[in-house]
């Protein structure tokens, strides 16, 4: 039996038509995959530590007198405000995402501009181009930046050679090194979605502009950048989202002295093997990427009426 008859024996059996059938595949996706997920952390983030396998209680138990008992422990999140490691993780998360989330649209705006306007022939190769990089690893991309920011790397001798600088630059366990490898990973995530609403811009509305006395550059900011607003706030949002949650790129370029929640959760989860501490962390890092989400629904919603 193939797949297309399996998917049709399944859906005749649920009695399913087949637009719910297909609506119904994304969601049983996001079921598995996210709410069930988030229910075991959520569960996990009310329980207490202890030194046992798995390294936390269980939230319902049996009482001698037959009756069935549901623990619950808020001493988690309790926790998290009074530790100022924490308050101060989410902050730095939050502001290292937001630079890194300005500088990545500084740079793909043009360069999806460009992508927009390049002949049709070219369009795809462009496009390939941009997508090319996640044909690699994304570790091995990050590992590969260590040798090209490090003291020695490529791009201190690039700068020694030019004369521009008379000392290696120690840029490598650094914040900037941090911005330098979540623009790149992320660049991407920034330039499809702005490509995607510059390439569909009704090019008339430029011409009607010049007519009316407009400058090229007046044009731009009254008619391109307000229309492609869609296309930045939802690439925003794509590099934002798990910026903010970003583990490997702070731990290989930022070094110790970089604080993220990313980290924070890695050092809970498997240093002090304190799951429900980390798990609480877990659902106040999610709780404060919601708002966002939401907003950027709300923009949309106003945007198709």
């Amino acid at each position: 039996m193939n797949r297309i008859d399996f998917l049709s024996t399944w859906r005749n059996r649920l009695n399913l038509s087949g637009r719910t059938f297909v609506i119904a595949i994304p969601y049983l996706w996001l079921l598995l995959l996210f709410l069930l997920p988030f229910l075991i952390v959520f569960k996990l983030s009310f329980a207490e530590t202890r030194l046992a396998i798995p390294p936390y209680t269980e939230l319902v138990e049996y009482a001698q007198d037959g009756h069935l008992r549901i623990i619950l422990f808020l001493r988690n999140y309790l926790f998290l405000t009074e530790d100022p490691l924490y308050w101060k993780a989410y902050l730095s998360s939050v502001k290292i995402a937001t630079i890194a989330t300005s500088m990545a649209l500084l740079v793909a705006y043009p360069v999806a501009y460009g992508m927009a306007k390049a002949p049709k022939r070219y369009q795809s190769t462009l496009v390939m181009l941009v997508i090319l990089p996640f044909w690699t690893s994304f570790l091995i991309r990050v590992y590969a930046w260590i040798g090209i920011l490090k003291t020695e790397g490529f791009l201190n001798h690039f700068l020694l050679w030019l004369g521009v600088i008379n000392e290696p630059l120690h840029i490598l366990h650094t914040h900037v090194a941090v911005y330098i490898g979540m623009v790149y990973s992320y660049l991407p995530f920034m330039l499809l979605p702005l490509y995607a609403n510059l390439e569909k811009m009704d090019v008339s509305l430029l011409e009607a502009a010049a007519d009316l006395g407009c400058t090229p550059m007046q044009a731009f900011w009254k008619i391109t950048v307000p229309l492609s607003m869609p296309g930045v706030i939802a690439g925003c949002l794509l590099m934002f989202i798990p910026a903010v949650g970003e583990f490997v790129i702070p731990s290989l370029l930022g070094g110790s002295e970089t604080l993220m929640i990313g980290k924070t959760l890695w050092t809970e989860f498997f240093n002090n093997r304190d799951w429900p501490l980390a798990s609480a962390a877990a659902v106040v890092l999610l709780l404060i990427l919601v708002a966002p989400i939401m907003w950027f629904q709300r923009t949309q919603a106003k945007g198709a009426v």
